[in-house]
């Protein structure tokens, strides 16, 4: 569906969010309300980062998230366990109203966010009502799929935003309204982010909420795999039933902007040497004898020129740019807007992974994505592969090209900051 004119005009219909009981913990019975929270299951750095939330609490909700075992089956098993178990023990309560909860992150150097958590009516992209922007990984979807299947449960809400119009709005009022009151929660993690949520349970204010969400469309910030899994799960149970519905955070850009950063990409087992020696006349390259933040400064300069990348893994910065426009024409598909066919993951993936490296995108013993630009540089080094460092895209391209139907190469934008995970679940059964 093109929406590219007016998006929340044409639309067939809006957001259908509706409250629910959501699933939290009780503070009296863990450690604190930080050390049980985690990273959205993406982000978290495997090993070390899920080693260390695993230690932070014995009730953390990695637990939950990326269980540990053998196999996937046992994982998924071990996860419905504990969720059963933690439960039965009261580690985690029902709230006793179905409520839609305000969220509020704030990293204290400036930046706030605030949005609503609720369970939203699952739709297809052809209805214009959920735009996804990026392409999903099927063996992730896959594995999100068994866990929620074993659990029954939504364990973390996407992060979709929405437009409105900058001005006061029955959601913003009501949010803005609630965040002078006492929070359910409110905590601070190691991150240096504080959250606080509340929940909104009078009826009529929720109906307020859910007919002004009515009247827009939401783009997939942050989850297009837990997305794609609850459209699965959708279709594998007869409607009407909780399975209809999957938990989400919105956040209307408009008053509260989300930070666009780059996902970089890790190549197992492929040295810089290596990678460096198959862009020989094909790429321009030049080694940088730099600090991190300064090879960055270096990609995000030549990137406002062309398609540019910086591979690391060696003791140095390798700025990589000016590709040979004869490879980009033979690799790069044209049946795509310029805008797609010039993003610097679109060369990526369609030049380099594909026709220069030969990596399969979507094989997790050839290729890790990761977040964090630090981590990404140290783990290549520590194993001998190739760090390739990306520059962010622009948010207004990628709801461009969202609103025209187009998705993005998987894995091509970080928006933030997402959610935490832990704060709020919901069980399809309750």
């Amino acid at each position: 569906m093109n929406t590219a004119g007016h998006p929340e005009a044409t639309a067939r219909r809006g957001l259908e969010l509706t409250p629910f009981r959501g699933l939290r913990y009780d503070p009296d019975r863990v450690g604190s309300l930080a050390a049980v929270t985690s990273p959205p299951y993406d982000v978290v750095v495997r090993p070390d980062g899920l080693h260390q939330l695993q230690s932070n609490d014995p009730y953390n909700i990695v637990r939950l998230i990326l269980p540990q075992a053998t196999t996937p089956a046992e994982r998924n098993e071990q996860a419905a366990r504990t969720l059963r178990r933690w439960l039965s023990e009261g580690i985690l309560t029902a709230d006793a109203e179905p409520g839609l909860y305000v969220y509020e992150q704030c990293d204290g150097a400036g930046l706030l966010q605030r949005g609503i958590i609720g369970t939203l009516l699952l739709s297809e992209p052809s209805e214009g009502v959920v735009l996804p922007h990026e392409d999903v990984m099927p063996h992730v979807v896959a594995d999100r799929a068994a866990l929620m299947r074993a659990t029954s449960a939504n364990l973390e809400p996407l992060l979709l935003t929405y437009r409105g119009n900058g001005s006061e709005s029955v959601t913003t009022t009501a949010i803005e309204r609630m965040v002078d009151q006492p929070p359910l929660l409110a905590t601070t993690t190691e991150d240096g982010y504080s959250h606080r949520l509340w929940s909104i349970t009078d009826p009529a204010e929720v109906a307020g909420i859910r007919s002004d969400l009515a009247q827009h469309q939401a783009l997939i910030a942050d989850g297009h795999h837990r997305w794609a899994t609850y459209r699965r799960l959708r279709a594998e149970h007869p409607s009407p039933s909780p399975w209809d519905h999957g938990l989400v955070l919105l956040v209307d850009t408009a008053r509260y902007p989300l930070r666009v950063r780059a996902i970089h990409r890790l190549l197992h087992g492929i040295p810089v040497a290596r990678s460096l020696a198959l862009l020989d006349g094909l790429f321009r390259v030049r080694r940088l004898d730099v600090p991190l933040d300064e090879g960055l400064d270096a990609l995000a300069d030549s990137a406002c020129a062309g398609n540019a990348f910086l591979l690391a893994g060696d003791g140095a910065f390798h700025l990589v740019d000016r590709p040979d426009p004869g490879l980009l024409s033979r690799t790069v598909p044209t049946d795509r807007p310029t805008a797609w066919r010039t993003l610097d993951a679109t060369v990526l993936h369609a030049t380099l992974l594909a026709h220069v490296w030969h990596v399969p995108e979507d094989d997790p013993a050839r290729i890790a994505y990761i977040h964090d630009t630090a981590a990404t540089v140290e783990k290549a080094e520590r194993d001998g592969g190739t760090a390739v460092l990306m520059h962010p895209v622009r948010e207004e391209v990628v709801r461009d090209l969202a609103r025209q139907g187009v998705t993005m190469p998987r894995k091509s934008t970080s928006f933030g900051p997402k959610p935490a995970s832990g704060l709020v679940l919901r069980a399809l059964d309750i």
